[in-house]
């Protein structure tokens, strides 16, 4: 188990208004700490083109939007196929599953066989993008076509990848309208997302979130 280095106390309002204390543990940083507690996260399925002419799928959960613009990233490491093939072709899509097609997005991580192939993929339902040469996974809520803007290495072992969106694709019943509350669209339409590491969750309940008076992005 990873050495507790230092814990130092902070204070929690408790019952009838007393204080609780609660210990705050510094991990060692010569392990992995995100071990160590969850951390929330989108799942995304990346494909990209082989050079075969096939089409990989590989989940990702390392993922976000870059910014307010129209810009998408993931990490990624240069020893992945995925990596390899935008790096040659220099497009990928993102796909969005829905919490029904989290089995789909598992077989998309199956490792590649002798002939270093992923007969898994043969599983997988796929649709062709409308702007560029790809595939997303089908049923997906949330779909997005991307050309690379650039390559971050050095992230230790692993890479920031970072596309321009050239397309987005939203399934109807995940569309926010006017005259749809919030809250009812999540209820109908729940979200998946990665409890890192090993666990996901269906996200069916939200809130509106108390942002300060004046708050702006």
């Amino acid at each position: 188990m990873p050495r507790q280095c230092r814990a130092r106390s902070i204070s929690l309002p408790g019952e009838k208004g007393e204080k609780m204390t609660e210990k705050l543990i510094t991990l060692d940083l010569n392990q992995p700490w995100w071990e160590r507690c969850f951390c929330v996260a989108p799942l995304i399925v990346v494909g990209t083109k082989e050079v075969n002419g096939g089409y990989n799928l590989a989940p990702k959960h390392m993922a976000t939007p870059l910014g307010w613009s129209n810009y998408f990233g993931f990490v990624c490491t240069p020893r992945h196929r995925t990596y390899q093939n935008i790096c040659r072709e220099r497009l990928f899509t993102v796909s969005f599953p829905s919490p029904d097609e989290v089995i789909l997005a598992s077989l998309a991580a199956a490792p590649r066989d002798d002939n270093d192939s992923k007969p898994s993929l043969a599983a997988l339902a796929t649709q062709p993008a409308n702007i560029i040469d790809g595939v997303f996974l089908q049923g997906a809520y949330l779909n997005l076509e991307c050309e690379l803007e650039k390559i971050i290495d050095g992230f230790g072992e692993n890479s920031l990848i970072a596309g321009k969106i050239l397309a987005v694709h939203v399934q109807e019943s995940a569309l926010r309208l006017s005259d749809l509350d919030d809250q009812d669209l999540l209820r109908q339409n729940p979200l998946l997302a990665y409890l890192s590491p090993g666990r996901y969750a269906k996200i069916a309940e939200s809130y509106s979130f108390p942002f300060h008076q004046g708050f702006q992005r």
